[in-house]
């Protein structure tokens, strides 16, 4: 086990969802937090900011300082974790969980909203990584956790940019992990087996809340896997359940959306059909 209590903490895409949840979830451990969006200043047309989760870290007990930037801007990424080192001193920990999401068919992406979510995804995870990875050399050792699914034959019709743009930080995560094994640099990516409720699956429509379950299975999930001792751990893909559970977490109740309808799987379909029947959960 790795405590967490006093370790520097970075999170993207924190003003909100999993983001938020992760922050909140680590804050209970004793986490110092940076937390990193673009939403500062409320925004009608999206709830949740970074001031917003920033109060919320500090009613868990947590210390929480908040910086705005954007994902797409490399040098604002490497800022980004230059004021993290400046404010506590270096970074033990960082998650990349700022994402774009858009699903279509190859002919309907145009080439700026192909940029957009590969810059957010794949770009800004390369670029934070490399900028953490020596001050976590210095600290002797740490954990970068990718939000990115496992890599497997799927069927891509329709979503294939956005899957490879996180396939892209799945193979990111595990060139790091193989990469710093001697420098005790532990990385790893985690995925949900089902939709879980943020604003973008809520504004695209992707799902119901029957369909869905709650951030917080993927901020326990976290937490779970960012205790481990970055030494020890290697790299896998994981998906939310398999955590849990070895965790010893198999009531997953309380996690759902709606009380009384357990979510079918839907994220981890998207990029291995099949999954569902070959794991009883069709």
């Amino acid at each position: 086990m790795w405590s967490l209590r006093d370790k520097v903490v970075l999170i993207t895409g924190a003003s909100r969802g999993v983001g938020a949840a992760c922050a909140v979830a680590l804050a209970r451990k004793g986490a110092r937090l940076v937390l990193a969006a673009k939403t500062v200043e409320p925004d009608p047309r999206l709830p949740g900011t970074l001031i917003e989760t920033a109060q919320a870290v500090e009613a868990a007990g947590g210390e929480a300082h908040v910086v705005a930037f954007d994902a797409r801007d490399s040098d604002a990424c490497t800022e980004l974790v230059e004021r993290t080192v400046e404010r506590f001193g270096g970074i033990d920990v960082l998650v990349n969980n700022a994402g774009a999401i858009f699903w279509a068919p190859v002919a309907n992406w145009s080439v700026k909203r192909f940029d957009l979510v590969f810059g957010v995804n794949m770009r800004a995870s390369f670029a934070l990584s490399r900028a953490a990875i020596p001050h976590m050399r210095a600290r002797g050792g740490g954990h970068i956790l990718m939000m990115s699914p496992p890599i497997v034959s799927a069927a891509l019709a329709g979503k294939a940019p956005y899957l490879v743009s996180k396939w892209g930080m799945t193979a990111l995560a595990m060139a790091i992990d193989a990469e710093e094994s001697g420098h005790n640099v532990s990385a790893s990516a985690l995925w949900p087996v089902t939709g879980i409720r943020t604003a973008a699956t809520e504004n695209l429509g992707m799902g119901s809340a029957s369909e869905w379950r709650k951030p917080d299975i993927l901020a326990d999930a976290t937490v779970m896997l960012l205790e481990r001792d970055p030494a020890h751990a290697r790299f896998r893909a994981w998906l939310d359940e398999e955590v849990l559970a070895e965790g010893g977490i198999t009531d997953l109740t309380g996690y759902r959306c709606d009380p009384n309808a357990e979510p079918m799987p839907m994220s981890i379909e998207l990029v291995d059909p099949g999954w569902a029947a070959r794991n009883g959960r069709a």
